[in-house]
């Protein structure tokens, strides 16, 4: 293949490559393995996903994304405000938009580098289920915000070992057959939180993941610690912000909102990955 044209962009330091495929000039079949060595650090372009842009009868685009380890995933609240606004300096889209994703028809508000995100509805919200890690029982609640997540508080978040935690937490036989991803949590006050994340599919803690930040705000309102709005202050230092309705445990109107950056647009020789 001649050398591919690419924008790379991060949203709190997750970091995404981003690719024009409306003419289909990448086939499906290519996808999983160009993610893989796009994704690796050192070798390739390195990032926690790849993001290809489709034509949409629906919307105005349509995504797949790709984590680095090549398994596509539904939904990332960090490369859905990142693809919004790619297909907003594009050209692809106007500021207010909508892209179809596989958890459903997202709707973006892309304000110079600033992008809202609506979410799609939530589903299989569960409080304090047991997980034992290291004869330790952690008590964990999870939510599907486009991806399963869970979620442990604690009151220290420097104390806890991410990476080994995250990972018994994230392959745990509770959250089988897909495993989840697993984020946690210290509370400051009703507004805001500070989060790390293990994610799946990077397989490692990642500087931040939006979907994380969304489950994490509402399921510490959910225990009474928090009211919308919450600031998430992420691994990479800046800050999320989520909006939603909570009733009960019934959620709805969900919205992250947080800077995307730009970092630089390029080609990538294909006979070096």
């Amino acid at each position: 293949m001649e050398p591919l044209s690419f924008k790379k962009m991060h949203g709190s330091g997750n970091d995404f490559i981003l690719i024009d495929n409306r003419k289909g000039k990448i086939k499906n079949s290519r996808w999983p393995d160009l993610a893989v060595r796009l994704c690796r650090r050192k070798f390739g372009i390195g990032a926690d996903g790849l993001i290809l842009i489709e034509n949409s009868h629906t919307a105005d685009f349509k995504w797949r994304f790709f984590n680095a380890d090549g398994s596509e995933a539904e939904m990332c609240g960090n490369g859905g405000r990142c693809a919004a606004r790619f297909a907003c300096l594009a050209g692809i889209a106007p500021r207010e938009l909508s892209f179809e994703t596989k958890a459903g028809v997202i709707h973006a508000d892309v304000r110079g580098s600033a992008v809202k995100l609506q979410l799609p509805k939530l589903k299989d919200l569960k409080l304090d289920i047991p997980v034992e890690i290291y004869s330790k029982i952690l008590l964990m609640h999870c939510l599907n915000t486009g991806v399963p997540h869970a979620v442990y508080f604690t009151q220290d978040l420097e104390s806890v070992p991410i990476f080994e935690w995250g990972r018994l937490i994230r392959f745990d036989s509770c959250f089988q057959p897909a495993g989840t991803n697993a984020n946690f949590v210290q509370v400051f006050d009703r507004h805001n939180i500070l989060i790390r994340t293990y994610e799946r599919g990077v397989e490692n803690e990642t500087m931040a993941c939006g979907t994380g930040a969304v489950a994490s705000a509402i399921l510490s309102a959910c225990k009474d610690l928090t009211d919308s709005p919450v600031k998430v202050k992420t691994r990479g230092g800046e800050v999320l912000t989520v909006y939603f309705h909570l009733d009960g445990q019934e959620v709805r109107d969900v919205f992250l909102k947080g800077e995307t950056v730009l970092v630089y647009s390029g080609e990538i020789n294909t006979t070096a990955i």
